[in-house]
This record gives C-alpha cells, sequence and structure tokens, in this order.
C-alpha cells in the first residue's frame, strides 16, 4: 500500500469535507443529477476515444496507484554484481542457482536468456521489447486517466449550462432563480473535484511509477549485458551506479 496516495487522498477530500460543512449542511452540495451528468459524460467521451478494452486494462494499471513493489535498485545492482563475480569464476552456467532467487519476472527472463546462452545483441533486443511495449502499457493508462481528467471539467460545465437554462425557464418563479443556480454550480464543482483529486494525480503518479520501472528494467539490462562479457565487477558496479544520483549510490568494494 502506497501511504503517499493514501495520505493525499484523506488530507485532500478531508480538508474539502470539512470546507465544505463549514458555515452550512454537507447536504447542500449532493446532488445526483449533477454526478450522472459528470460521471455518465466522462466514462462515455472516455469510451469514444478509446477501445473498450484499453479501457478496461487501464483499472488494472491503475492498481499500481495503491499497491505497488518497486525493486530496490541497491539489491539489484548487489545480486548483479554477485551474478558477475560467480560468472567469472565458475562460468555463466553456475548463476542457474541464483536465477532462483530472483523474483522479479524480467530480472529472471534476462538471466534465463543468459544462461541459455543467446547472443548479447539478439537478448538486449528481446528486453528492450519487452521494456517498450511495458513503457507504452504505462503510457496509455497515464493518459486515459490524463484524458478522464480533461473530460471531467467539460462535463461539469455542461451540467452547469444545463443548469442555467432550467433556471432561464422558470425566471418567472424568483424562489426558484437561487436553488438551480446552486445546482447548476455544483455539476462544475463535481468536474473539478474529480479532475484534479482523482484523474490527474492518478494520471501524474503512474507516469512516475512508469519512469521509475523503466529505469530500473533498463539498469537491469545494462547490468545482464555486461555479466554476459564478463566485465570485471568493480567496474559493473561502477558502471551501474551511474544510474543514480550521487547520494543514493554504494559500493561494496
Amino acid at each position: 500500500m502506497d501511504l503517499a496516495t493514501i495520505l493525499g487522498i484523506v488530507s485532500g477530500f478531508g480538508l474539502v469535507i470539512v470546507a465544505m460543512g463549514m458555515g452550512g449542511g454537507l447536504g447542500w452540495f449532493i446532488n445526483i443529477p449533477s454526478v450522472l451528468i459528470v460521471l455518465g459524460g466522462t466514462i462515455g467521451a472516455v469510451l469514444i476515444n478509446y477501445p473498450l478494452t484499453d479501457v478496461i486494462g487501464v483499472m488494472k494499471v491503475a492498481k499500481n496507484v495503491f499497491f505497488s513493489k518497486e525493486l530496490s535498485v541497491g539489491s539489484v545492482i548487489e545480486t548483479l554484481v554477485e551474478m558477475s563475480k560467480i560468472a567469472r569464476r565458475e562460468g555463466i552456467l553456475a548463476l542457474e542457482k541464483k536465477v532462483e532467487d530472483v523474483e522479479d519476472p524480467f530480472f529472471a527472463k534476462g538471466v534465463g536468456l543468459m544462461i541459455d546462452g543467446i547472443e548479447p545483441a539478439a537478448l538486449s533486443r528481446i528486453l528492450q521489447t519487452e521494456l517498450d511495449y511495458l513503457s507504452e502499457r504505462h503510457r496509455l493508462g497515464a493518459e486515459i486517466f490524463s484524458s478522464m481528467g480533461n473530460f471531467a471539467p467539460a462535463m461539469g460545465m455542461m451540467g452547469t449550462l444545463i443548469g442555467l437554462v432550467k433556471m432561464l425557464m422558470q425566471m418567472d418563479d424568483p424562489s426558484s432563480i437561487g436553488p438551480a443556480m446552486a445546482v447548476a454550480l455544483i455539476t462544475t464543482f463535481y468536474g473539478v473535484i474529480l479532475a484534479n483529486l482523482i484523474f490527474l494525480p492518478i494520471a501524474g503518479k503512474l507516469k512516475n511509477r512508469s519512469s521509475s520501472e523503466v529505469m530500473v528494467k533498463e539498469l537491469i539490462i545494462s547490468g545482464i549485458l555486461s555479466v554476459q562479457s564478463g566485465d570485471n565487477p568493480r567496474v559493473l558496479e561502477q558502471k551501474l551506479n551511474s544510474f543514480l544520483s550521487p547520494g543514493e549510490r554504494k559500493s561494496t568494494f
């Protein structure tokens, strides 16, 4: 469970709800037709813009916002350095026992291909292709949530226009103008809340998570190719540390 995401949702919605309740009732801000206009319009626009399979698939990507087991870059570097030592001392085939301890499927696949004797160019091409498609899936997920963030305020504005039309049609009854105007504005409020506290933050989180994951996997590819080519473990560690900021770099030598 990602603590930052939970804290952001609780603090964001909590403070907004507290502000809504001050000086009035929360019931003033509840309007079912407005919710239907914003959510229905947003979902409809997304379904028009993207294939149904992509929209359904984005739900699997969205879980990464709350549940994401990120690889420790330090442990990955340590594992690759240890593999380099074993490969130089006993040969690449000796890594068969080591690969059983690798939990990440991408990492394990790369080491398995190396043990199988795949040529470096082919190994790099296979792993890079998988990484490219992973990146594309993550990009699409973030893009869909960004689109929802763009559509929601527009749907809110559409609901506001509908409310204004209803208000203008009842101008002969001054007592109905205030409530009708309030309903019109609530629809825009819903659109802004959904866009800025849910959809756009999720898109931003997915982009950041994708960048971090891609960086780690690029490090893995570079490390596996170095192990395969027989690089000195010390040189390998220095090469992989270049992926990190100076403050994050560690040395086992």
